[in-house]
């Protein structure tokens, strides 16, 4: 008996096929790929921020400064050229004790911005007064009324000759010294390395710039400027009003 030829039809065989395709999907022999859960726990590499060249180090001064811990110093306070629309001229000084900024005016609206720490001596004198003189590696010398206060200062005295300059001489790298009406308003502007005392109120001491930034002032402003200081109306008190 001879068999009949099986006639498949084209409907048929492309059923055929995709029931072929199909199982052979789901019958691979390997195991499906599961994605890897990424921990949220993980923290994160630390990035190390990349020191600004006007705050790198200064090999080349008398002493060595070392470079700026940026990482201590809010970005805000970074010297930078701001808008600053002022009647006063350019030149002028303006130190913004409230809002921790010093400006130096320039020409067009605009001013050199700086941040800087203000001490108990900076609340103690506000107004208008010149920039009488400046000093590199200035030494310093602690009133007597403040040897008096911390006896511990007496082999600085003014009757024994001061401090000699150097990186840990609390005046640091320059000073601007402040007079009104040809008199010593005691009144400072001076070099810090402590960097995180930039933006804030510290214990002691006038107006205080990171060394970079003083040098940068030092280089910039002449002597007679003109000096404008804003008072800090939360330290009334200690101002005597």
């Amino acid at each position: 008996m001879h068999d009949r030829p099986i006639f498949i039809s084209r409907r048929n065989l492309l059923a055929l096929g995709a029931a072929s395709l199909l199982a052979s999907c789901a019958t691979s022999g390997q195991p499906p790929m599961t994605a890897t859960p990424v921990k949220s726990d993980e923290p994160l590499p630390a990035v190390t921020p990349v020191t600004p060249a006007m705050y790198a180090a200064m090999p080349d001064e008398t002493f060595p400064i070392p470079a700026v811990n940026i990482k201590q110093v809010d970005p805000k306070y970074w010297r930078q050229v701001v808008d600053y629309p002022t009647e006063e001229k350019p030149g002028t000084l303006i130190v913004d004790t409230p809002n921790k900024f010093l400006y130096h005016v320039l020409p067009g609206g605009k001013a050199t911005r700086y941040g800087i720490g203000v001490g108990r001596d900076g609340f103690s004198w506000s107004g208008r007064a010149t920039v009488a003189y400046k000093r590199a590696w200035p030494k310093w010398t602690p009133p007597d009324e403040m040897v008096a206060r911390q006896p511990a200062l007496q082999p600085y005295s003014i009757a024994n000759g001061g401090m000699p300059p150097g990186l840990k001489n609390p005046l640091g790298a320059r000073a601007l010294y402040i007079h009104q009406g040809g008199k010593d308003t005691l009144y400072r502007l001076h070099g810090t390395p402590e960097a995180f005392s930039i933006g804030k109120a510290v214990s002691s001491g006038c107006i205080r710039l990171l060394n970079q930034d003083v040098i940068d002032l030092f280089n910039n402003v002449r002597d007679g400027s003109s000096i404008v200081v804003i008072p800090d109306p939360s330290k009334r008190s200690q101002l005597g009003v």
